[in-house]
């Protein structure tokens, strides 16, 4: 293992517990891309839930509400 982990790791023992999931999660992403498989992580279920809820639902953007979103960053 690379001497720059060695020390960090050491250090993140006495990181909070948020902090640590914060890493613990970097790191998941960084392995799921050098094996191609993505996990979302909880909070991007719960909204991936709630995207398909309102489709459900009929909540659509309009064709121009869609158009001036794109209009304001080009």
């Amino acid at each position: 293992m690379n001497i720059h982990l060695e020390k960090m790791f050491a250090r993140v023992e006495n990181w909070s517990d948020e902090d640590q999931e914060d890493l613990a999660q970097a790191a998941l992403e960084i392995e799921a891309r050098r094996h191609g498989v993505y996990r979302a992580t909880p909070e991007e279920l719960k909204d991936i839930d709630e995207a398909l809820a309102e489709l459900a639902r009929g909540e659509l953007a309009s064709e121009k509400e869609v158009e001036a979103i794109f209009a304001k960053y080009r």
